[in-house]
């Protein structure tokens, strides 16, 4: 790829060992090459190796003040504000329970009765949809992840379930997830009861912040062929999940969504 000449060099290949770095735009350079993706016995991510050409993946989760950027300059009215249908939750709701709330956007993310972003901004957008993130990612010149780009760069060179091993006892250091035994109860016990800003976890080894937890990020691609058009799919997990319920914090799980369903705990994070 031509275009990788102009850019400093953001990896340091030795061996079978890579080096990663930040480039000055807050990406990291995943080379081409083949990769474990999926889980043994893994219905919709079978274990598998595929081959990728070269891309770089933010370091971070796209933020509301990187969105609220595109808004100005664009003008653009996300689905949740068009459709006012946008599902938030609040402690004391059930397991998988979300409410409907028509005030609830971008900009207000748990609803204009809980507050704005304007001492979020470095949190992640959220209470947006598919078809919001690829018109953002237009406007910036950038794209969403594909499922497997997005899994190889989650990996950060590891065949585990988590980059990390296969115990899930250390999420607590690398993920803002809910740690309650339900959600009857607001769990702040890491500091954050919704989104925390972008980074206050621990990177995985390539230097990737908030791969698992805080939002779940969307993909863009098919886990099959025939699929419904309309679906979307993310991955990583979110503040939301925790171990008792949707524990999609990990490189393997792929969740579905229709492309014009806006939540509290969706984002996403570019590559180019």
């Amino acid at each position: 790829m031509g275009f990788l000449k102009k850019v400093s060099t953001a990896l340091l290949v030795l061996g079978s060992y890579c080096c990663f770095a930040q480039t000055p735009g807050g990406y990291v350079l995943v080379p081409a090459g083949s990769y474990h993706v999926g889980g043994q016995r893994h219905m919709l991510n079978p274990a598998r190796r595929v081959t990728v050409d070269s891309f770089y993946i933010s370091v971070y989760e796209t933020t509301n003040r990187q969105f609220a950027a595109f808004v100005a300059a664009t003008g653009y009215i996300t689905d949740a504000e068009q459709r006012h249908d946008a599902l938030v939750f609040a402690p004391g709701l059930r397991e998988f329970e979300w409410n409907n709330d028509s005030t609830a956007c971008w900009r207000f993310p748990n609803g204009v009765s809980a507050g704005g972003i304007e001492n979020k901004m470095e949190h992640p957008v959220t209470c947006i949809s598919y078809n919001d993130a690829v018109a953002y990612c237009k406007w910036a010149g950038v794209r969403l992840p594909t499922l497997d780009e997005w899994e190889i760069a989650s990996r950060a060179g590891t065949a585990t379930t988590y980059f990390f091993g296969e115990k899930k006892a250390s999420i607590g250091r690398y993920a803002n997830i809910w740690h309650g035994k339900d959600h009857l109860q607001a769990d702040s016990s890491d500091g954050y009861l919704y989104t925390a800003p972008v980074g206050s976890f621990q990177p995985n080894a390539w230097g990737l912040y908030d791969m698992y937890g805080n939002v779940f990020e969307f993909c863009s691609g098919k886990i099959k062929p025939d699929e419904s058009p309309a679906l979307a799919h993310a991955r990583g997990g979110s503040w939301w999940c925790s171990q008792a319920s949707c524990s999609f914090f990990n490189s393997v799980d792929i969740g579905r969504v229709h492309k014009r369903a806006s939540f509290s705990n969706q984002g996403f994070r570019t590559v180019k």
